[in-house]
């Protein structure tokens, strides 16, 4: 009942739309900027920290420490010329970036930084820290990221080049994969907090985190965020080491500048996301929250806020330093073979327990019933794998009788004319192998101590009759 309260209070939308309209447009400013200052220290900061982790120096010119490189950076690139490819569609060449762009910057506008009540005075008027709030607030931030796909998409599509167009093929398919099994971890939490409302949802924290109730949904939404934003070590539509550029090849200047704009301001909005979904939003860290009574009152909550965000962005720096980039197979059937299988079957287990908690079951037995479905599916998975690998056995062996039974005829990989596979129940041949230098080495000192064989008589008979002739002459 008290978390049904605090839904019912943060859902009252009533505390939106209140403000008056210089208040409303400076929010609006404010966010604007946000996202601009924190994708300019983000980029600097990720260029000084991956320097760092590899033993460099990074940035060092522009601005103390380096600190306004993004900024020379941004400057550079809109003075650069700017080229439209000759055979592209350029209406739609030249409103990709922007399409891929606006999206983008409207998800902020439903992220609590602060309470949903009157908690600050902005020159005198009292409002929320929050744009606004939405009853779907979370299938809004959905649907912005799934419209700023598009840009990528166009982008690919209208360049009239063979690597754009596979970046742009890549960047839909990544979509489609990733944002299925984040929209199944969204559900999770959904489901525990009743409400869709980014406000409702930071509200149902004040306990615990989601993040601890939901640990399975939190991992699943961090892989899938970094693929959402195109982040190594899942940035296979702009992968250079066979794209060239991927979606992006074909365009300069301020065109260029947006798609990498587009690119940090997803990775500021997913992390703000998981902050309000998983970190409790705007409140601080237990230890503090418990000692301190004002810690969640007045502008503290805006610095809980970024600080949770800043280590978020920590974290997709590190990992594009630390992991190689992944083969495109690999990362797809990460996220249809396992991603959204796992997240469905955990979507399945909280909707359980949910249901078994409003039916008063003691926490005991909720245990024992999760532990014995999980036995279960253990099980189950277990002697399906003793199955397959048996059948597995069965084949390959009447693949090796009847090979054996045809001759055993090698395959031939150029029978066609060009290298082609080997079919099922086909193997290559043995690659020889190459002799190393020591081998070499003792063939060579054999072959040189080996004795000279005696010359038979017809040979030194030769070799007499040549000596003569040569005297003689």
């Amino acid at each position: 009942m008290h978390g049904y309260a605090h839904v019912v209070a943060a859902e009252d939308m009533t505390a939106f739309g209140t403000d008056p309209w210089w208040l409303i447009g400076i929010k609006a400013v404010f966010c604007f900027a946000f996202l601009m200052l924190t994708v300019l220290l983000c980029i600097v900061l990720e260029r000084k920290v991956v320097a760092w982790m590899q033993l460099r120096i990074g940035p060092n010119r522009h601005g103390p420490w380096g600190m306004l490189q993004s900024l020379a950076d941004g400057v550079k690139l809109m003075l650069k010329e700017d080229i439209v490819v000759k055979g592209a569609d350029k209406a739609v060449y030249i409103l990709a970036p922007i399409v891929g762009t606006i999206p983008a910057f409207m998800a902020i506008a439903v992220i609590p930084f602060g309470p949903p009540g009157n908690e600050v005075s902005i020159f005198g008027t009292r409002t929320a820290m929050q744009l606004t709030d939405l009853p779907v607030a979370v299938l809004y931030i959905l649907a912005t990221s799934s419209i700023a796909a598009y840009g990528v998409v166009l982008a690919g599509w209208s360049s009239n080049s063979t690597y754009p167009l596979l970046g742009g093929v890549r960047a839909t398919a990544q979509v489609i994969s990733y944002e299925v099994a984040m929209g199944l971890s969204f559900a999770a939490v959904f489901l525990y907090s009743g409400s869709m409302s980014t406000s409702a949802i930071v509200a149902e924290q004040d306990d615990r985190w989601f993040a601890v109730l939901l640990p399975v949904s939190f991992l699943i939404y961090l892989v899938s965020m970094v693929g959402e934003a195109h982040r190594a070590p899942f940035d296979m539509p702009e992968s250079e080491g066979d794209l060239v550029g991927g979606f992006n090849t074909e365009y300069s200047s301020i065109k260029f500048a947006l798609f990498m704009l587009t690119e940090y301001v997803h990775m500021v909005t997913v992390s703000a996301l998981a902050v309000t979904l998983f970190l409790g939003g705007w409140r601080a860290p237990a230890p503090i929250s418990t000692y301190w009574e004002g810690a969640n009152h007045g502008w503290w909550p805006m610095l809980w806020f970024i600080a949770k965000m800043l280590v978020l962005l920590f974290g997709f720096v590190w990992i594009r330093a630390a992991l190689p980039r992944v083969r495109y197979d690999q990362f797809m059937k990460l996220g249809w073979k396992v991603l959204i299988p796992v997240s469905m079957v955990w979507l399945m287990l909280v909707a359980a327990v949910r249901a078994m908690r409003n039916e008063n079951y003691s926490f005991a037995d909720i245990i024992y019933w999760v532990a014995g479905a999980v036995i279960i599916v253990l099980l189950l998975s277990f002697l399906v794998d003793i199955f397959r690998e048996r059948g597995e056995k069965a084949r390959q062996a009447e693949e090796e009788k009847q090979q054996a039974e045809s001759g055993g005829v090698p395959f031939d990989p150029m029978a066609g004319g060009y290298p082609v596979p080997p079919l099922p129940g086909q193997a290559l041949p043995p690659t020889p192998r190459r002799p190393s230098r020591a081998e070499r080495d003792r063939e060579l000192v054999g072959t040189a101590a080996e004795p000279a064989e005696p010359a038979g008589p017809s040979e030194s008979n030769t070799a007499t009759s040549q000596g003569r002739g040569s005297d003689d002459a």
